[in-house]
């Protein structure tokens, strides 16, 4: 007589147990801290002084000084982060910025030259002045930080030269609308402006697209996701939050020009800098070099084309802060490296290098403008002003070295 014994179940017969909704989100906060807190301080900031200014902070005219007073530097702040991704600082951006407007201001106002050739030939410009930096710092192998430093001085010098102490002006209107112009009505009469909707649906359609790829692709991986009600709150909120944006705008003269600048900008470099070779290579570069090198990344032309994207970046900062003063000035761009470099780190940039995104870099910006438009709203004066940014440049900094320690252990 045989008797049959059913073996013991074994511990790792049990199916693992499921993350929760909340494990989830938690999990997903925490491989993101830098960019969900910033945008947390972000919206923080943007409540507080809408409530201090009694509403004046989102009126929809504020709003739109409030992009075109820090295109530039939104703008200059997306070229940091990459070259701050690198492992390099670049501290030339600033008089670039005013050698570039100068060097407009020349061609249009000394010489007659078209707009749009003029704008051409600034960021050739701005290319070059990157060119030549990245030379001696990738293939000859001098720190950033002093060829930068060099360059600082010597565009300053430049721009002395070249405007012989006085400032430039007026430009035509064709390059000012770069600054301070909006994209045209068209359409029938309605309460808003349409060109405006219909980017704001095209941004929606965008961003929804992209949540759902994303997610697709988690999937197809098995990798954990949001549960569905959690993931559509998600999209929810970012469609909420992209109409109010739109019909603030919609409600005023529309979209700014700069503003579809800097959307393009941001829209191509993020691509870059997630999907293409190079911008794997950019990360890989500034987290391990040595590693970097040992895996094939040509380290020498990856550093050289992050400045020369940097000097085509600061050129097209100068002309759009040309356009707005509508003048070539000596005085231009003063600190304007210290501003970019604080809107990097204080969007998610590491001191180490590889790290940060060019959101980020916006989000930082972002951070330092509604700052200093509330700050300006309620009269406070530009010397607490100082202080208060430098309090939050601080603060991200701490933010990251306590992050990294705490993920260390």
């Amino acid at each position: 007589m045989t008797t049959t014994t059913t073996p013991p179940k074994d511990a790792t017969d049990t199916p693992p147990a499921q993350p929760s909704a909340g494990g989830l989100l938690l999990q997903s906060m925490r491989s993101n801290m830098r960019q969900y807190g910033m945008l947390v301080a972000l919206a923080f900031i943007v409540v507080l002084f809408q409530i201090w200014t009694d509403g004046t902070l989102l009126l929809p005219n504020n709003v739109s000084n409030l992009i075109q007073q820090n295109g530039y530097i939104l703008i200059l702040a997306m070229g940091m982060m990459i070259v701050i991704i690198a492992g390099h600082i670049d501290l030339s951006v600033g008089s670039l910025v005013a050698f570039v407007g100068a060097m407009s201001a020349v061609m249009m106002v000394k010489h007659d030259m078209p707009w749009v050739l003029a704008l051409v030939l600034s960021l050739l410009i701005g290319a070059v002045a990157g060119a030549w930096q990245g030379f001696f710092i990738a293939y000859v192998g001098i720190p950033s930080f002093i060829v930068t430093l060099a360059g600082m001085l010597a565009f300053r010098g430049l721009t002395q030269i070249v405007l012989e102490g006085q400032s430039l002006a007026p430009f035509p209107d064709g390059f000012q609308n770069i600054a301070k112009g909006f994209i045209p009505e068209m359409g029938p009469y309605t309460q808003y402006h349409n060109p405006t909707l219909v980017l704001g649906l095209v941004a929606v359609v965008f961003l929804l697209l992209r949540e759902w790829r994303d997610r697709k692709r988690q999937l197809a991986y098995e990798l954990d996701v949001l549960p569905t009600n959690l993931w559509v709150t998600k999209c929810v909120a970012m469609t909420a939050a992209v109409v109010a944006f739109t019909l603030t705008l919609a409600s005023f003269h529309g979209v700014p020009v700069v503003m579809l600048i800097m959307c393009v900008l941001l829209i191509g470099l993020g691509y870059v800098m997630r999907n293409a070779v190079i911008g794997r290579h950019v990360y890989a570069l500034g987290g391990n070099k040595a590693a970097a090198k040992l895996s094939g990344v040509k380290d020498k032309r990856v550093t050289f084309l992050v400045f020369v994207n940097m000097g085509v970046l600061a050129a097209l900062a100068g002309c759009v802060y040309a356009a707005r003063l509508n003048a070539g000035t000596p005085q231009a761009g003063l600190n304007f490296e210290l501003e970019a470099i604080a809107a990097a780190f204080i969007g998610g940039a590491s001191m180490s290098g590889g790290v940060g995104t060019v959101m980020g870099a916006v989000i930082g910006g972002l951070v330092l403008g509604v700052l200093n438009n509330g700050m300006s709203l309620v009269g406070i004066g530009t010397d607490y002003q100082q202080v208060i940014k430098g309090l939050v440049l601080l603060a991200a900094v701490g933010f990251d070295v306590w992050n990294k320690r705490k993920v260390g252990r």
